[in-house]
């Protein structure tokens, strides 16, 4: 059973730790690749199984159950090796008349094998099985064994050299199928005077185990890192988008709300209108009053300072609302929450100030304020119309006032 064990062993590690593998969780990047490795892995475990049953019934002397899974371990043997070359050949992109050759060697290798079954039916030319379950291999296994040796070592040595020309990330896993290739290559040499030890599929397991480490785990991880990189630069992206679209509803002299941001503003409130949506909003047109004559006598610097000291008083006195500037000297409150319920106290303690404002000479603003009607109103610029039609009369008033 020693022999039949190690097998079963083989098959249990090779299963579990190709376990994404054989479930197809890989990625779609290196589908063809990871398609020739599972047909490899899956060839494999056709040799193990009849490698374990071969072990089985030598030690209980069956020996014309013996022969038929004998016949059955070189097809598989012969199966794996092609599947190898395949494997290989994809995994390396070897679109090159090496890459070809060695694939079509693999193939006819694998064609060989039951032809020369088939004559072995009448002439023991690969093994016979004797009636006291004798085990004796034949000359042309030797042949086939040389063969299997020299596809491993061109494999082995191919990757190998392939590896020197390419990146890190690709050099260990070059270096993977190489080293494969040698562990292959060493223990079908000790096969070919051993035949009775199960060295092949000790080789197999140790093989997949490279592969699986440095091949199949590492290619996970650079994946990851590819998935890491690009959720950086979606993130990136993301953060560039929102300081853009921060910088383009931001007014850049006041840092207060843009026109761009009023219009979007404009469709949301529309669009609730439009839905018949139980809303409710005011809203205060202000303008700053003189601004033309202090940017003629004083200057533009001077008139920008105007217009901060301006929309600072209106965000102080309407803190809890946003505040837009729609104009050089015209801005616009959406009264909301506790502003849009003060509002009346709020608008006449803003009116009050600008008042003393006129008799010291500080900044003037014009105001005008209107609320929102449902039975009426029909869109914001029907509300904005109202309030734009008081604040002309508060600068008539202001003016006024002026002149007396």
């Amino acid at each position: 059973m020693i022999y039949s064990s190690i097998g079963i062993i083989a098959m249990l590690v090779q299963l579990i730790i190709n376990y994404d593998v054989f479930m197809n969780k890989t990625s779609s990047e290196t589908e063809r690749k990871n398609k020739s490795y599972r047909s490899f892995l899956l060839g494999s475990l056709f040799y193990y199984a009849t490698d374990i049953i071969w072990g089985f019934l030598d030690e209980h002397k069956l020996d014309r159950l013996l022969y038929a899974d004998t016949v059955l371990y070189f097809l598989a043997m012969s199966l794996m090796v092609m599947l190898w070359t395949t494997y290989t050949t994809d995994y390396l992109d070897e679109e090159t008349w090496f890459g070809g050759a060695l694939k079509a060697a693999g193939k006819i290798f694998f064609l060989i094998s039951p032809l020369a079954l088939a004559v072995n039916f009448f002439y023991p030319i690969l093994f016979e099985v004797t009636d006291s379950c004798e085990y004796k291999p034949g000359k042309i296994r030797y042949i086939l064994l040389a063969i299997q040796l020299l596809l491993f070592l061109l494999t082995s040595v191919r990757s190998m050299v392939l590896s020197i020309g390419v990146v890190q990330e690709k050099k260990v896993r070059y270096r993977a199928i190489g080293a494969f290739g040698l562990v292959m290559t060493g223990l079908v040499i000790v096969q070919v005077y051993n035949p009775l030890l199960p060295v092949y599929s000790v080789g197999c397991m140790l093989g997949t185990c490279l592969l699986h480490t440095f091949i199949y785990e590492d290619e996970k991880a650079e994946y990851r890192r590819k998935l890491e990189r690009l959720l950086q630069k979606e993130q990136e992206s993301k953060e560039a988008l929102r300081s853009a679209r921060t910088a383009a509803n931001t007014d850049p002299l006041t840092g207060v709300k843009s026109r761009r941001a009023y219009l979007e503003m404009i469709d949301r409130i529309d669009s609730s209108i439009e839905n018949g949506e139980d809303i409710s909003f005011g809203v205060i047109v202000f303008d700053i009053n003189d601004l033309k004559s202090i940017n003629d006598s004083l200057g533009h610097e001077e008139g920008d300072r105007y217009i901060r000291d301006g929309c600072m008083m209106i965000c102080k006195k309407f803190a809890h609302s946003p505040v837009y500037r729609i104009g050089g000297d015209e801005f616009v409150v959406l009264l909301e929450r506790s502003d849009y319920e003060d509002r009346s106290r709020l608008l006449n303690e803003f009116n009050e100030m600008i008042d003393r404002n006129h008799l010291t000479g500080h900044v003037e603003i014009s105001t005008g304020m209107a609320v929102f009607e449902a039975e009426s109103d029909t869109s914001f610029s029907e509300v904005f119309e109202h309030a734009d039609k008081k604040m002309y009369e508060r600068k008539k008033q202001l003016k006024s006032l002026h002149q007396s």
